[in-house]
């Protein structure tokens, strides 16, 4: 009878980490469709004074302002971002202004982002192209959000998101409420099994 129950309880176990695995690889490939239509943004403030968080605020809504001006709907993520970095000097520029006498740097390549639940969507943890804005020593909190499409600037509620370049489907799956960032903590748990194996294949 002890054998019986152990045989059964491997047996559950094996299905429940071939639901969780299967479950996990599926999230992921949602996120890697979602990571390719995304341009990110992070803008690392200087340090964590007020004085430098109020700051890294206004360098965020200086960048967004002046990136709604290169954006348009109908454009692809690729496009988006030639326009972007043809520009890093008016974006560069734009931040300065908000951050006195310290340097600003403007890049654009990709960077790992946690899952993030925002006012009115989600987006899973994964490599994302992120439009990254340095300030000064860039040693204290961060902001991240969405540049293109501008999900994270009045430009979306004024446009239709779907005009983006994103489809109904992707616009519920990061919309929705109920589970789904449960469902997206499935992508970091697979991505972390994933660099553990990698780590053991290793010699």
């Amino acid at each position: 009878m002890k054998r019986q129950n152990l045989s059964a309880a491997l047996l559950l176990m094996a299905l429940v980490l071939i639901l969780a695995v299967s479950l996990g690889a599926g999230a992921e490939r949602e996120q890697q469709a979602l990571a390719d239509r995304l341009i990110r943004l992070h803008v690392l403030a200087n340090s964590d004074t007020p004085a430098d968080q109020a700051e890294k605020l206004r360098v965020r809504d200086a960048v967004l302002s002046e990136a709604e001006g290169l954006l348009r709907p109908g454009m692809t993520r690729r496009e988006a971002a030639a326009a972007l970095e043809t520009a890093f000097p008016r974006l560069a520029a734009a931040a300065a202004a908000q951050a006195g006498e310290r340097p600003v740097t403007v890049t654009l390549g990709r960077e790992y982002y946690p899952t993030r639940a925002y006012d009115s969507f989600t987006l899973p943890a994964g490599e994302y192209l992120s439009l990254q804005v340095r300030i000064g020593e860039a040693a204290g909190h961060n902001w991240w959000c969405v540049v293109f499409p501008p999900l994270c600037s009045e430009l979306a509620e004024e446009k239709a998101e779907a005009a983006w370049d994103l489809s109904e489907e992707e616009l519920q799956l990061i919309s929705e409420k109920e589970g789904v960032q449960i469902r997206f903590r499935l992508v970091e748990w697979w991505q972390e099994l994933l660099r553990a194996a990698n780590r053991v294949e290793k010699p």
